[in-house]
């Protein structure tokens, strides 16, 4: 199925993401190289119904993992995601279509009590029947933003004069969605 087809056929009902398999994760420039990160517990929905597709989710930031059990704790603090202030990150979907072939996804991304509206690429697969009988789709979806629009100002000056941490950091949404019941 084409993402143009998938955009004309989202199915209705409401849709619950599989935390099996799914994932959520960023990315951001640090020296010279890619420091990625995870999210180990999340809560996605997707529900269509009157017709309008709606996408929303929601972030424990304490479930922030990274190889390093102290950088755990300094994105935990108010440098970065200040999880005492802001113990949860948010999205809700403004509008989702099909443009140019990928599925495009806009809404308000809200991080450490900031919301700014975002807009999300990727693609819609499915729906299909799977293994256990319960129809499943699947959304992978891509963004990035400027992690000073949320106030993740942290960083630190290296010995050539460059800044340790890139500003942009991309998201990455891989979800598999499960149909809830009737």
């Amino acid at each position: 199925m084409t993402t143009a087809q998938a955009e004309s056929t989202i199915p209705t009902g409401t849709w619950q993401s599989d935390p099996v398999h799914s994932s959520v994760a960023f990315e951001v420039r640090h020296a010279v190289g890619t420091f990625r990160g995870t999210f180990g517990e999340f809560e996605a929905t997707l529900s269509d119904r009157g017709g309008e597709a709606k996408l929303t989710g929601r972030v424990p930031v304490e479930s922030v993992e990274v190889k390093e059990e102290n950088l755990e704790a300094h994105l935990l603090s108010p440098e970065f995601f200040d999880r005492d202030q802001s113990p949860e990150i948010g999205f809700e979907s403004t509008r989702i279509a099909a443009e140019d072939g990928k599925l495009v996804v806009e809404g308000e991304l809200s991080v450490k009590g900031t919301s700014k509206a975002v807009t999300a690429q990727g693609e819609l697969k499915g729906p299909i029947p799977g293994p256990d009988g319960n129809d499943r789709i699947g959304i992978d979806l891509e963004t990035t933003v400027d992690r000073h629009d949320y106030g993740l100002d942290w960083n630190m000056d290296m010995p050539d004069g460059s800044k340790m941490l890139g500003d942009e950091v991309t998201l990455i949404v891989h979800l598999e969605l499960v149909r809830e019941e009737a």
